[in-house]
């Protein structure tokens, strides 16, 4: 047995910080909803650790990468079915690869609170994660069409990090699909479906931040890299936040703690794909950007009509364009700005615009499927009452009457 290099430690530690995320995230979502869908929401992301953990280790892994000689749509769910065929030393990036699935997967929740079952939000994740994030993850990371397309175009190779285009891009695409075919919730306006806990939202994206240097540094392999992921990791969403709530002050809006925590995770969105290839400097200009875009964006859903509960596509898709493109104008040597080169704006927007049409179209169709099989949503007399004790029995916080 070969011993474990510092690289194989870190790495093994990022995972743990991974993991902690989705958690956070059914805490940030959990705090974002009003108090009668607590439960549902949160158990939206636990149980996208549940489904998507034994898909990953039957066939996503197999599905994520490309072995040698092989090529198509995705690496093949057989070759290495149940991990029978893994080295042993390759389980520690597979369980890096894991946590990375299960949060991408959790995300899109966040567009369906307050309304849709748990049963077809499973069906949902399942397939979704089979047919949209395993062969996305494998076209960008696992030696597919997007990680070759510079070689193929004679450009600079597309850069994304830890998931600008994989992660963000691609749940935030779904997100928007799955919200179109739920249909907006009752009673949906502006400031009718209040946050019902500021201290959870708080502790989420806390988490959330913290776990957030793992996800981007898991896999950095100098000291410099490293250090600079972890900068720019930190400065990113610190501008994010700065640039949240100043719209927020000069639209006449009160500061609050749900902006900043929402500009927190824009620029932690943000900074995803790019964080080893910027400079701080323009990492603390992509944060501001990603804080004061984001901040406008989630008001879309009511001038469209679309109800993203939770604005997984006003912070995860914007922000996640934002990031992935913003590369290709200040990227290290390759950006238009600093190198004079526009070939990797070009394949950057490429791996956008293909990564964004596909995750909706494919999405959509599944979200059609799962509606026409379950219904999608809970009868309405469940939303209204509340979905956590007319379709789960429990409640949040469990109040006893004193006498």
């Amino acid at each position: 047995m070969e011993e474990l290099t510092p690289q194989d430690v870190w790495t093994l530690a990022s995972t743990a910080l991974v993991l902690i995320m989705t958690p956070g995230l059914a805490l940030f979502y959990g705090g974002l909803v009003r108090v009668r869908s607590v439960v549902n929401m949160m158990l939206f992301s636990i149980s996208a650790m549940g489904v998507v953990g034994v898909l990953w280790i039957l066939f996503g892994y197999s599905m994520n990468y490309f072995a040698e000689g092989e090529s198509g749509f995705a690496g093949s769910p057989f070759k290495d079915f149940g991990l029978v065929n893994t080295d042993p030393t390759a389980f520690i990036g597979v369980a890096f690869g894991a946590v990375f699935a299960m949060i991408t997967t959790a995300l899109i929740s966040g567009a369906i609170a307050d309304r849709v079952g748990l049963g077809s939000w499973v069906l949902f994740s399942g397939v979704w994660a089979s047919l949209v994030y395993f062969p996305v993850a494998a076209w960008v990371w696992g030696g597919g069409w997007i990680q070759n397309l510079g070689t193929t175009l004679g450009t600079p190779e597309v850069i994304d990090l830890a998931g600008g285009t994989v992660i963000h891009i691609n749940a935030g695409a779904a997100a928007l699909a799955l919200a179109l075919v739920a249909g907006q919730r009752v009673g949906f306006a502006p400031g009718s479906h209040k946050p019902h806990s500021v201290p959870l939202v708080t502790i989420g994206a806390a988490l959330l931040w913290f776990g957030w240097i793992g996800f981007n540094s898991g896999l950095a392999t100098e000291a410099g890299e490293a250090g600079l992921i972890v900068v720019n990791t930190l400065g990113a969403p610190a501008a994010g936040i700065v640039g949240w709530i100043i719209v927020d002050v000069l639209r006449g809006k009160k500061p609050g703690v749900i902006g900043a925590a929402s500009g927190a995770v824009a620029g932690l969105v943000a900074i995803t794909p790019s964080a080893a290839n910027l400079s701080p400097v323009w990492a603390l200009v992509l944060g501001l950007i990603a804080g004061i875009a984001c901040a406008f964006a989630i008001d879309w859903k009511y001038r469209l009509g679309y109800d993203d509960s939770l604005d997984v596509v006003g912070l995860h898709l914007v922000a996640g364009v934002i990031g992935s493109l913003y590369l290709g104008f200040f990227a290290f040597d390759d950006g238009l700005f600093t190198g004079g080169n526009g070939g990797l704006l070009l394949v950057q927007t490429i791996s956008v615009v293909a990564v964004a049409a596909y995750s909706f179209v494919v999405s959509l169709i599944i979200a059609l499927v799962v509606k026409r099989l379950t219904g999608l949503r809970v009868p309405q007399e469940v939303e209204e009452a509340g979905i956590d004790v007319g379709a789960h029995g429990e409640e949040a916080y469990a109040y006893e009457t004193v006498r």
